[in-house]
């Protein structure tokens, strides 16, 4: 949201409650918003049905409170010094004290995304710049006889401007403070309504009226009500027509880089989407539901076993796994014979490995039926010495033959280039090498079993592959805390080791000069990992979850 929207909540909010009455009105409405993500349905009720997009997030201290059991003792002084920063800004700009003013009374906040204005014309062959999409804040009050009194404390300020509207039985009060000017109405003592155009607040009121409600929306209400299971959720995210969302954000931002054919194709395929962010005892865990266009999508993901998560090391950076580039691949070929810019892509690639006498589509592709991961692994040996790490490639394949003759030619080919290629035994396995004078192996492949062939980035790299001694990632201690809690079974896994990132990410701050300040790294010492997967239960859904583990406070 840009700076200048995100500044008008706490004038508006405050001076609008006045008008929800005095203490006979709280007492007899005694109830309202708990601040909990409970009272989500409630404030859709209140958004007009046109939105694009709405997020509701809890004011629950309880559910925040939870971020408490996590971080280094630097990370958490960090954090509470930015947070007491805060506070003491908003003191000095307004007179305003988070804990007394705006705690006690301030339930969940809804904030929706409504369709931005059509360009105008304003002079022959010229339009109006396009608008961005307006917002609209929906806070509930938990508590009416606080945010009376915040309201009157912030209305006797003489810097606050406020003048006062009917709007169908409703009034809309225009604040004008020293640095914003918005829109208000309180409804029925339970909610705020906030934007910073006033066409926004009056159709908030039509909604509140008996209009058609973002809640009323087909397939938003299901969304609302069943959302996504995470423990603690700190905010929800709907998006009813993704499409209409897309389209509104390229019209709001005409100057931005234009999307390709087949990357709106691709955007396209997906109808509608449902997120969940939460805290559990291992990190900030998020989980997607989207729901996708049956008659687009060309691919389905394909659960995996993940048994190639135990062909690499314990000690691996980074890495990417999953099932079926061969279906990936057919998937693309089948979608460009609807997107021309793509099928000349794929004609171009096919061309110039006719070149070396390989075909594309069964030489490197048509193979590739099984498993697969992509890994970093760290070395400072050989040609990785100057960036730390290489790069390791798994395919599990039902064709070793095809495989290997694909290699052979490869090999071939960069002997005619007068490039060095040379096997030797590694492990008990034979290790072909691209060997570079004086600093050994730029690329390696082999077989480690039957069935999983690999293709490594620096000599190194394949010595630890066809070699390895000790633990395997599947059986880290790390791998296991950023993933054994994610959803099972699955497409694959992102997997990210940060104690592993941090140096890699510290020797490139440095090569740049522009080392990482404390207060970042601090940060970054406390998260544990990244963990990521996705599956498809059917050819109309795809399920997304994403943990971000944290460190526990303890350091355990």
């Amino acid at each position: 949201m840009p700076e200048s929207r995100s500044k008008f909540i706490i004038p508006a909010v405050s001076t609008a409650v006045v008008v929800a009455g005095g203490i006979a009105a709280y007492m007899y409405l005694k109830g309202g918003p708990s601040g909990d993500i409970s009272d989500v349905l409630g404030a859709a009720k209140i958004v007009p049905d046109e939105a694009i997009l709405a997020t509701y997030i809890s004011t629950e201290p309880k559910v925040w409170a939870k971020l408490e059991q996590f971080g280094t003792p630097e990370a958490q002084q960090i954090v509470a010094q930015n947070l007491e920063n805060f506070k003491k800004k908003l003191s000095t700009d307004s007179n305003i004290s988070y804990e007394q003013d705006l705690k006690p009374w301030v339930g969940g906040v809804m904030v929706a995304m409504l369709p931005s204005s059509p360009a105008k014309p304003v002079a022959q062959n010229t339009l109006q710049a396009a608008q961005e999409p307006k917002i609209l804040v929906v806070v509930g009050i938990k508590d009416k006889l606080g945010a009376l009194n915040f309201a009157n404390k912030l209305k006797a300020q003489k810097e606050v401007k406020v003048e006062e509207t009917d709007y169908k039985g409703e009034k809309i009060i225009e604040t004008t403070g020293k640095n914003d000017h918005n829109y208000t109405a309180v409804l029925n003592t339970t909610y705020v309504v906030i934007a910073p155009e006033k066409q926004s607040v009056e159709h908030a009121i039509d909604t509140y009226k008996g209009e058609p409600s973002f809640a009323s929306k087909e397939g938003a209400n299901n969304m609302l009500t069943r959302g996504v299971n995470v423990d603690n959720t700190l905010a929800q995210i709907y998006v009813p027509d993704y499409r209409s969302m897309v389209q509104q954000l390229i019209t709001a931002n005409p100057n931005a880089t234009p999307i390709s054919p087949e990357s709106m194709k691709q955007l396209k395929q997906m109808k509608s989407m449902v997120a969940n962010v939460g805290i559990d005892n291992t990190g900030v865990r998020m989980k997607a539901i989207a729901k996708l266009d049956p008659e687009l999508v060309k691919y389905q993901y394909e659960n995996s076993s993940a048994d190639v998560v135990s062909q690499f090391p314990a000690d691996t950076i980074a890495m990417l796994s999953g099932k079926g580039i061969s279906n990936w691949w057919s998937a693309l070929v089948q979608q460009s014979k609807d997107t021309p810019e793509l099928k000349l892509t794929l004609e171009q690639a096919r061309s110039q490995l006719k070149l070396v006498n390989i075909d594309l589509d069964k030489e490197i592709f048509g193979w590739m039926d099984g498993e697969f991961g992509f890994a970093a692994i760290p070395s400072n040996q050989g040609v990785l010495a100057q960036i730390g790490f290489g790069g390791a490639l798994v395919f599990h394949t039902s064709d070793r033959k095809m495989a290997q003759s694909t290699l052979n030619k490869l090999d071939d080919f960069v002997k005619a280039q007068s490039v060095n290629v040379a096997k030797r035994n590694i492990g008990g396995k034979e290790v072909t090498e691209w060997l570079i004078p004086q600093q050994g192996a730029l690329l390696a492949h082999g077989w480690l079993d039957n069935n999983s062939v690999f293709v490594t980035i620096g000599g190194p790299i394949a010595e630890t592959l066809a070699d390895r001694k000790g633990e395997s990632l599947q059986g880290s201690n790390n791998f296991k805390a950023v993933t054994s809690t994610l959803q099972r079974p699955n497409g694959g896994y992102f997997y990210l080791d940060m104690d592993k990132t941090v140096p890699l990410l510290n020797r490139l701050a440095t090569a740049q000069q522009q080392p990482m300040t404390p207060e970042t790294s601090a940060i970054i010492s406390s998260i544990r990992g990244l963990g990521l997967t996705a599956t498809s239960p059917d050819k109309t859904t795809t399920e997304v979850e994403m943990l971000l583990a944290l460190k526990p406070k303890n350091g355990n």
